[in-house]
């Protein structure tokens, strides 16, 4: 949501060494043909919660370590009458935990959404109660509280899966107040979208527990996000990231094709999944495994061209709203270029001869365009190089999360719901709770601070200075940028990536895991030998 979008908003009416270990784990019974004895294969638990090796953040994060001394330190190996890294099983396994402590966050999302979900929004309770969402607020200004079908008759700002969606719910429930004029239409079409996308974030977290399944606390990470608990339902972002996520599912089921599909509809949904298919091909150039990833390419373009061709034809203007916007929208409230112009003025007065660099780019918004295309661009190339200098092939998680932060750090738009991109990228990428609890307390600074600058906009009377709400957006800035020097410096040694401490590879990687390193190539890196896991 943009500070802008929001004040129009507010006036609606209301080999076996090629082998995947993560693959051994899902299929033991394929343990045979390796030659590994029936006993050695994995047995799963109840829950279908694999009975093998588990990490203990109290052990292995140092951060969690701490923290874990104020009840008696780390998890000792009593608890664990199967031998050392085996949990006693028992219905509330890590799995089935982390599963409800999403659903409870979720729940308390809804109930902090809940004082605007009457539209009635007056006196900027909106912004008094930090309960603003573009969902409730879209309902009325995209037409859909009067029958309009989306692009048919009225644009839409976003990419047109996220329009299907749209449309999808809110016709009915239109269709249903029609004759029941005391039915809050907007109210049923908010509640409807935060089932939806509430289950879309479970489903996340879900998949993030299969592909991390010696490592199911990562999965709270996301379950316990302060950033998922307020801005969950701020707008439809959890739709693309939840297609994201099957798609990245499907890669490392090696099903190429079906991620493409799932990718390319994400993509279709918000602009962002796409930029994960450059990691991927990347990482297959890297590891001679071209051809899986030219199929999930190829299959995520016809994706998207299938999905966006009917609406192009038929209703090019409608179509093309999304790309206007994003070609002359200004500088957003938050962003690089917002604190650049802030503290442009501190020395500059902004009028013409007496501006800074970002000033002048404020004016002039196709170069700041360009500029911003230009700066992800190096920063893409500047992946592209660490993926071929690493001492051992990247995972996939590590370079999907730099490809998105980076594409967020020089963008002139960064509302408050695009966090959420990172946070499933940020659990497979990094999966150590200090910098990630830093990053989310900025994102919860700078959430509080965007609320009392749209109150004071909105009000004509400042809540606070300026300079706060640049500190807070600031701190965000820095935070994510620091979750990147960290990602790169576990790419850089890979004995210190906590993944790899547990995995032999990239339990993400799909045909990627356990590769070696393309002939061209192996004589330089000379990637080690699989190891067994580190104890945790």
């Amino acid at each position: 949501m943009s500070p802008q979008s929001a004040a129009r908003r507010t006036t609606s009416p209301a080999g076996a060494d090629d082998q995947s270990s993560s693959q051994l784990i899902a299929d033991p019974a394929g343990s045979a043909a390796l030659g590994i004895g029936a006993a050695d294969a994995p047995a799963l638990a109840v829950g279908g919660d694999p009975a093998e090796p588990v990490d203990h953040p109290s052990r292995s994060d140092g951060f969690v370590r701490g923290l874990s001394e104020a009840i008696g330190g780390p998890l000792g190996e009593h608890v664990e009458p199967s031998g050392p890294g085996r949990v006693r099983q028992g219905f509330w396994t890590a799995a089935r935990v982390v599963l409800a402590l999403v659903c409870l966050t979720l729940a308390l999302h809804w109930v902090q959404k809940s004082p605007c979900q009457d539209g009635a929004w007056q006196n900027n309770i909106q912004y008094k109660e930090f309960c603003y969402t573009d969902v409730l607020a879209l309902y009325y200004a995209e037409g859909l509280n009067e029958g309009k079908v989306p692009y048919r008759d009225h644009p839409v700002e976003y990419p047109v899966v996220t329009g299907y969606f749209m449309g999808a719910l809110g016709l009915p429930v239109h269709a249903l107040g029609v004759d029941r004029p005391a039915m809050n239409q907007g109210q049923w079409f908010y509640n409807l979208n935060a089932l939806v996308l509430s289950a879309l974030a479970v489903a996340t977290v879900a998949v993030i527990l299969s592909l991390r399944r010696r490592r199911p606390w990562d999965a709270a990470l996301f379950a316990l996000s302060p950033a998922l608990l307020v801005t969950a339902t701020v707008n439809w972002d959890l739709l693309a990231i939840g297609l994201g996520a099957f798609g990245l599912y499907a890669w490392a089921r090696r099903r190429p094709a079906l991620a493409g599909v799932l990718l390319g509809l994400a993509g279709a949904a918000k602009l962002w999944p796409i930029f994960l298919l450059g990691p991927i091909l990347v990482l297959a150039i890297r590891a001679a495994r071209v051809r899986a990833a030219l199929v999930a390419l190829g299959t995520a373009v016809v994706t998207v061209v299938a999905v966006n061709l009917p609406i192009a034809l038929l209703y090019p203007t409608s179509w093309g709203r999304f790309f206007e916007l994003n070609q002359t929208r200004a500088v957003d409230w938050g962003t690089l270029w917002y604190v650049g112009r802030y503290v442009d003025g501190k020395w500059r007065s902004g009028q013409p001869g007496e501006q800074g660099p970002f000033q002048w780019l404020s004016g002039h918004i196709p170069t700041l365009n360009t500029l911003s295309y230009a700066l992800f661009g190096a920063a893409c190339v500047g992946i592209l190089i660490l993926t071929f200098m690493a001492p051992r092939r990247p995972r996939l998680g590590q370079l999907a999360f730099l490809v998105v932060a980076a594409f967020l750090i020089f963008s002139k738009v960064w509302s408050q719901q695009f966090t959420l991109w990172l946070l499933p990228l940020a659990v497979l990428a990094r999966p150590r709770w200090g910098a990630f609890l830093a990053w989310q307390a900025a994102e919860i600074c700078y959430f509080v601070a965007f609320y009392g600058e749209l109150l004071g906009t909105s009000t004509g009377t400042a809540v606070f200075p300026e300079g706060v709400f640049v500190l807070a957006s600031t701190l965000r800035l820095v935070t994510v940028a620091v979750l990147c020097g960290f990602v790169i410096r576990d790419i850089m040694h890979p004995e210190q990536d906590a993944v790899r401490q547990t995995y032999a590879d990239d339990p993400d990687g799909g045909v990627l895991d356990g590769a070696p390193d393309a002939p061209w190539l192996a004589d330089r890196t000379a990637e080690p030998a699989r190891a067994t896991p580190a104890p945790a």
